[in-house]
């Protein structure tokens, strides 16, 4: 172990590397309910190079090695579950380059979701990148290396949909290219028409490569944005809803959310639209369409606008703060979600299973869902807050959180952001032909088992 030690020192030199027992807590867990595991080492890279190096002593020691964003998913992806080498990307926090009119910037590993949002508004005010409704320190590789999703989803997809190219370090050590830039200076485009082989390690939550450079999409920051809010009681309506929202493409955004406090909220389920502009006459035509495309719904007193002004700076917030504030409701810091994707049709029945564990693990609730891809589907987020002082609590809300997932992979839904459990789930209801495709991609590209073992671990 000594040498190990030593070997990461004179990689990334003895300020990177811990072995304190202080930081080693830290970097053991995250903010969920999961419980910790210690991992020997923490090295915090500057370089490729330097990442390169500390893959190779992994592999050659058969140490794992598990690369680190911020660590704020919740669902325990950067546990380091065998233990070994966590490696934190912070150091890595360069923007290295920004490419105005095809629409990119790439980025080092480390670089922050608040990081990349301030440098464009300085330097780029024209254009924007898809935020996460996660704290601004979570990392930008993190965030398409778990399918993130932000404020463009509804209109193109999950953010991982945006990478336009990697730098990946395998677990041999090889630095690897995907996409354009694997031939040439520029980073317009991970897949067509090449082969895509960015579905090798997006979604792989590190256990096939680690991230040290992303290309991303770049979209036009319009120079207004505004939001309406439509409530309804009737939680059977909320697909048609939908539907007609999508159907005029005039939202850059939808979400519906319910909970049960404060009680002005209790039993109504609320839709965000969110439109943008360069005018207000253009503002004025978007919100005209999306309020015909219910005015039915407000004939039949089915439902109705309501009004946002004094919560719109809070609304169109990004990300939005009012999310983590959830967490403090029952006074401890915490909150915990289960996030299926799946057909719009399918919110009922998901709605009915939230309130249903609600009550059984006597739990606060909050539901939610973004659409996804313009109604291709959403990404339903079944939330729990606790306090972190209380384990007889977290259990519940863990117990809870494995039923919910479950239940919404039985109903034909497939798991967002998945921890281990989810992981486990998801494999055994899996097509047994594609199960052996996974084993097979994980056997190659790892041999030794070292990337972020237990995650995606076929059996």
């Amino acid at each position: 172990m000594t040498d190990i030690l030593q070997s990461l020192i004179e990689t990334v030199g003895e300020k990177a590397v811990s072995n304190r027992a202080e930081e080693l807590w830290f970097y053991a867990r995250d903010p969920g309910v999961l419980e910790p595991h210690t991992p020997a080492y923490v090295v915090a890279p500057k370089t490729t190079e330097e990442v390169q190096k500390v893959v190779e002593i992994a592999n050659r020691e058969r140490i794992p090695v598990v690369p680190a964003g911020n660590g704020m998913s919740l669902t325990g992806l950067v546990r380091p579950l065998k233990g070994g080498i966590v490696m934190d990307m912070k150091r890595m926090n360069r923007i290295l380059e920004l490419n105005e009119r095809a629409r990119y910037v790439v980025v080092e590993g480390g670089v922050s979701q608040g990081q990349l949002k301030a440098y464009l508004e300085e330097h780029c005010p024209h254009l924007r990148h898809s935020i996460p409704d996660a704290p601004p320190a979570t990392t930008v590789a993190a965030n398409v290396a778990i399918h993130g999703q932000g404020r463009l989803t509804q209109q193109y997809g999950f953010n991982s949909d945006m990478v336009t190219g990697l730098e990946v370090v395998l677990a041999n050590g090889k630095i690897c290219r995907i996409g354009s830039c694997s031939m040439g200076p520029y980073w317009f485009s991970k897949g067509p028409a090449l082969p895509d082989l960015s579905g090798l390690f997006l979604g792989w939550l590190g256990s096939t490569g680690i991230f040290t450079k992303v290309g991303l999409r770049l979209f036009p920051n319009k120079r207004i944005r505004d939001v309406e809010i439509f409530v309804t009681d009737r939680i059977e309506l909320v697909e048609d809803i939908i539907y007609r929202l999508t159907h005029t493409e005039m939202a850059e955004d939808i979400s519906i959310w319910f909970q049960p406090k404060p009680l002005m909220f209790k039993d109504n389920y609320h839709i965000n639209v969110y439109f943008t502009g360069d005018t207000e006459e253009e503002i004025e035509f978007k919100r005209k369409m999306i309020w015909d495309a219910l005015q039915v719904y407000i004939d039949s007193k089915d439902g109705g606008f309501m009004g946002v002004q004094p919560m719109k700076p809070m609304l169109l917030e990004q990300p939005q703060r009012s999310v983590a504030a959830f967490a403090d409701v029952p006074k401890g810091g915490g909150f915990e979600y289960s996030g299926p994707i799946a057909p719009i049709e399918k919110f009922p029945e998901y709605t009915e299973k939230l309130l249903e564990l609600a009550g059984k693990y006597d739990l606060l609730y909050a539901g939610a869902a973004r659409i996804i891809s313009g109604g291709h589907a959403m990404m339903y987020g079944i939330s729990f807050a606790f306090n972190r002082a209380d384990p007889e609590m977290m259990a519940r809300v863990k117990e809870a959180l494995d039923e919910a997932t479950e239940y919404a992979l039985g109903l034909g839904g497939i798991p967002w952001k998945p921890n281990v459990t989810e992981q486990q789930i998801a494999m055994r209801m899996m097509d047994p032909n594609t199960l052996d495709l996974l084993r097979m991609v994980k056997d190659n590209l790892d041999p030794n088992g070292i990337m972020n073992p237990g995650n995606w671990e076929v059996g």
